[in-house]
């Protein structure tokens, strides 16, 4: 059903379908830190393609929500 990880139980029907855009990055990155023994400076290019990845995914699909104050009085019209 699903996996332990250390103490974290993992579901992987739940997030087994979920779009996962910089993980090829991301391994890259953790298997070069494996391999170097936690060395940064030895990583320094898959630390920056994951950083550029994760910047680009982080501007993208961003729904502004307006702010606190409007969804606020939107809750409390509708209790009136």
């Amino acid at each position: 059903m699903g996996r332990k990880a250390g103490g974290l139980f993992i579901n992987p029907k739940r997030f087994g379908t979920l779009h996962k855009p910089c993980m090829k990055e991301m391994i890259m990155f953790l298997n070069c830190m494996a391999t170097s023994h936690d060395n940064a400076e030895v990583c320094a290019r898959q630390k920056e393609l994951l950083n550029t990845c994760m910047e680009s995914q982080s501007k993208k699909n961003r729904k502004s929500w307006g702010s606190i104050n409007y969804h606020l009085q939107r809750l409390s019209r509708g209790r009136k």
